[in-house]
């Protein structure tokens, strides 16, 4: 087994991603891992594990040489065994999808899942809350799929050429973005040059978040007038529609 575990190291095969593969928990893994002989394993996931290899027995294992065409060999078997195993457990939530959206949303599960899995940092969980808040606000601000559309571009996963949303505009920005990232990669830009750039950034956030609060304010006193003139004490279901119709003479007055 020390040459089992040799060969997965070489491999760079983490120990989440062959638990998923083998459907087994991190820690039973490692429970079979510790054991001396393979044989001792489930039938099944012993079965599981040389087929990923690609050899009858351990022992096989010494005359095993790896290269960078088994390395892909390898990983090529172990993504489609995860992929199968991680479908079967996520589309049983996307009913009311057609099939390529579930497949979609099955890929960005998975991957989500599985980067959560392999790093615990706060970094990473950053990274994924920003992802969630970006995905919280397409809806109200356009150009975040300008942005996606723009790495697709650059990362060579769509033909630059090729404009899903409103061409015009997509045209103007991805324009300034690539203006944008090729000052930042060529060293055109500094910490120093930018400071008033990213001081007026963060006073413009500033102003927003005041004009958001002061809005919010505005809407509570005006519910609250609104409940006290149609002599109510709070919004339920039975009087919400009254309410806020009474909301919106009361906002008319004021034009």
């Amino acid at each position: 087994m020390k040459e089992l575990n040799k060969k997965l190291a070489e491999l760079g095969i983490s120990k989440v991603r062959l638990a998923k593969y083998l459907g087994v928990s991190r820690q039973m893994l490692y429970n079979y891992l510790a054991i001396d002989n393979i044989s001792d394993w489930p039938k099944e996931k012993a079965a599981k594990l040389l087929s990923l290899l690609n050899v009858e027995s351990i022992g096989e294992l010494v005359n095993i040489k790896v290269t960078g065409e088994y390395i892909i060999e390898v990983e090529n078997r172990l993504n489609e065994g995860v992929k199968d195993i991680s479908n079967k457990e996520v589309l049983a939530d996307l009913k009311g999808f057609n099939k390529k959206e579930q497949e979609l949303l099955s890929e960005i599960i998975n991957i989500l899942k599985e980067k959560l899995s392999n790093d615990k940092t706060k970094e990473s969980y950053n990274t994924l809350l920003y992802l969630y808040h970006f995905l919280q606000s397409m809806e109200t601000t356009e150009e975040l799929k300008y942005i996606l559309a723009y790495m697709s571009k650059s990362l060579g996963f769509t033909d630059p050429m090729e404009f899903t949303f409103n061409k015009d505009k997509q045209f103007i920005f991805e324009s300034i973005i690539f203006s944008a990232m090729t000052l930042y990669n060529n060293g055109g830009a500094s910490k120093n040059k930018l400071g008033e750039s990213h001081k007026r950034f963060v006073q413009n956030i500033e102003q927003k978040k005041e004009e958001k609060l002061s809005r919010t304010q505005e809407l509570n006193t005006v519910k609250v007038q609104a409940l006290k003139e149609l002599g109510f004490t709070e919004i339920n279901e039975d009087n919400a529609k009254e309410v806020f119709e009474k909301i919106a003479e009361i906002q008319s007055r004021k034009v």
